[in-house]
Formats: C-alpha cells, structure tokens, sequence
C-alpha cells in the first residue's frame, strides 16, 4: 500500500481527514455553498504516493463527472496530471466507497452533454470556463471492471 500524502492545502486536506473520519457523514459539502462533494482517491504520478481529493458532486447514472477547473485558474489541477498517467482511482460518497476507472472525454456531443449536467450542478463552472483561456477538462470515471 502506498503511503497517503495529505494534500499541502489546509482546508483540503482538513475536509479529507472529516469526510473519512466520520465515514462520509461530516464533511460532505464544498465549504460555503453547502453543495455535495465526494472524495477521490488517486496516485500522484510523481510520488506515487495516494493523494485524496474533494470534487463536486456530480453523477450520470452509476458515473461520476469529475470537472478540473480549479476556479478557473489557468492551469490544470494537480489531480488532473494524476488521472492521466493512472486512471484508477477509488471514489468516496458519503459512506460507500466505488472503484473506478475515469477517462477524459474528448468527444464533442458527449463533453457537452456532461458539461451541461455539471454546470446544472454547480454553476460557477460556467464562470471558470469563462474565466480561463483553456478549455476545463472533464471526466468520466465509471465502474472499474
């Protein structure tokens, strides 16, 4: 088992550390817009050590979208680079752990069809996008096997 490196960010990894330590029952919202979050759980591809992250909340079905919009800063997240080399990841809802396999989604009809779901779900993703000059990668991470 690889070792967990908390994340250098103090209120993410505070909200990590409840989200697990109260198996999913605190810690369960984006701080001030009280909106779900889940935790994914992924490998850093420079450590290799199992990094924890908190994401919006948003589902398709059995999937989960996950957005890398880091407010819309002009880079990609960290996590982003992570998924990309390994694309396994565990996902943490509440108190029901989900192991996944995520994928960029590069198809057109289909990214727009998932943005929409995602902004349905938190709309300052629309004021990130336009905010930065990249175009915010999403996600599908769905059911592992």
């Amino acid at each position: 088992m690889a070792e967990y490196i908390p994340s250098p960010t103090g209120w993410v990894a505070d909200q990590v550390k409840l989200y697990e330590s109260s198996n999913g029952s605190e810690g369960t919202t984006l701080r001030e817009t009280g909106l779900p979050v889940i935790i994914v759980t992924h490998i850093g591809r420079n450590t290799n050590a199992v990094r924890k992250t908190p994401l919006m909340k948003v589902v398709d079905g059995d999937n989960y979208i996950l957005v890398a919009s880091q407010g819309g800063a002009p880079k990609h997240p960290v996590w982003y680079h992570n998924l990309k080399v390994n694309p396994s990841v565990e996902i943490r809802d509440g108190d029901r752990l989900y192991d996944m396999t995520v994928r960029e989604v590069s198809d057109t009809a289909e990214r727009t069809r998932l943005w929409k779901i995602a902004v349905d779900a938190y709309p300052p993703y629309h004021e990130y996008q336009e905010k930065t000059e990249r175009v915010i990668p999403v996600f599908l991470s769905e059911p592992a096997g």
